[in-house]
């Protein structure tokens, strides 16, 4: 089964989430910026989600993690919960 790692930033508009991927490809580090922002609880460990299959999170992270490009930060994807920014940190078959 193929797993992944990934992480990511949660917010509450498409508005500040895409200022916040601005603010990360200009150079500010993922962690900390998801640390500062977040509300998803992983934000304390700079959004780390740690390691995950098909299947565990919600439909429209899987459409990313598991075929987007690693290391790149996608998004804003939206989810129920809201907007994220996502970043696939590695993936295994």
């Amino acid at each position: 089964m193929t797993t992944a790692s990934a992480r990511h930033i949660l917010v509450d508009s498409e508005e500040k989430c895409a200022t916040l991927k601005q603010q990360i490809e200009a150079g500010a580090d993922f962690a900390n910026v998801a640390s500062e922002h977040s509300s998803c609880p992983s934000g304390s460990r700079g959004g780390d989600l740690g390691q995950f299959g098909p299947g565990q999170m919600v439909k429209e992270f899987d459409d990313v993690v598991f075929a987007g490009e690693l290391g790149m930060v996608h998004g804003p994807v939206q989810t129920q919960f809201g907007y994220h920014l996502l970043e696939i940190t590695s993936r295994e078959d």
